[in-house]
């Protein structure tokens, strides 16, 4: 058995498609199939549901697939182990972020890379459970997310960051309130821009305007930030959202009206990790520079 036939089946499960596989492997398809076929010899079982097609997984290979993806994972944290013995300056990991987390990670990035200079970073956006299904599966090492989104019985290790307050922000065409404050009925009135409904953050301020009693006006619903910030400075829409998620953090230029909310959401948001026996080093680095951080005071009106 190779290692090289175990990532095969990692990217046909990935890819879903005998081609596609092949091509993300640079291997020829009668190269992968082959190497498949023969794990599936050896281990006396069959992998792959399949006719002239890839049909999925079946149950024996679902198992092995699990077993293939720990494999790597021990391999590459072997690798990584041993550069870092040799460079602790370096080294590589993986980051899963909820769409309001985004402006968090240069900040974060930074405080990690005052630990390890040449560290390589991948970050990806991803919702809260996928966060969670990513981390089970080994996909990435961080997740950065609501914290009560977190099971409390499931194999994470978390750190709290801050905790989220909620503003209502518009540009200057749009009347707001006078004063710092604002109440959820007279957000409601405005012409809102709000993140999907499935979204964590959007449900937060759903259930203050049910609490207030009030249906907000809501104009634009998206699951993409960057495009609630344009319609926002735009002065098309008046927008809710954390103060870690405000356009003005993003470089954006012209004035911002900000009214804090009141009472507002304040849910915690944190880095996890799977809780593992046997931790890379860098891993371990990175999360004890996690565990210093304190970002409540940044991320308040």
């Amino acid at each position: 058995m190779f290692l090289r036939q175990l990532s095969y089946l990692i990217a046909l499960d990935q890819h879903r498609h005998f081609s596609r596989a092949a091509q993300a492997c640079g291997v020829s398809q009668p190269a992968l199939s082959s190497a498949v076929r023969q794990l599936e010899n050896e281990l006396g079982i069959t992998i792959i549901n399949r006719n002239r097609r890839f049909f999925g997984l079946t149950e024996e290979g679902q198992r092995v697939l699990i077993w293939a993806r720990q494999t790597l994972a021990d391999l590459d944290s072997l690798r990584q182990e041993a550069a870092f013995a040799q460079d602790v300056a370096g080294g590589f990991v993986s980051i899963g972020v909820m769409p309001q987390g985004v402006q968090v990670v240069p900040l974060l990035l930074e405080h990690f890379r005052s630990a390890v200079p040449a560290l390589q970073v991948e970050v990806t956006v991803y919702p809260n459970a996928e966060i969670l299904h990513q981390l089970r599966e080994q996909r990435i090492q961080l997740g950065l997310m609501y914290l009560d989104q977190v099971p409390k019985d499931g194999p994470f290790e978390v750190q709290r960051l801050y905790a989220e307050q909620y503003v209502l922000i518009a540009a200057p065409s749009i009347p707001l309130p006078a004063g710092r404050e604002c109440g959820w009925e007279q957000a409601a009135a405005l012409p809102l821009g709000l993140l999907n409904r499935n979204m964590r953050s959007r449900q937060l301020v759903d259930a203050c305007f049910a609490h207030a009693g009030v249906t907000p006006r809501v104009m634009l619903e998206t699951n993409v930030l960057e495009l609630l910030h344009v319609e926002i400075m735009a002065g098309k829409v008046a927008g809710i959202m954390p103060v870690s998620a405000l356009p003005e953090r993003m470089g954006f230029m012209g004035p911002l009206q900000i009214r804090r909310l009141d009472p507002s959401p304040a849910p915690e948001v944190g880095v996890l990790r799977l809780n593992q026996p046997n931790s890379t080093a860098l891993l371990t680095r990175l999360w004890h520079v996690s565990t210093s951080l304190e970002l409540d005071d940044i991320y308040t009106a």
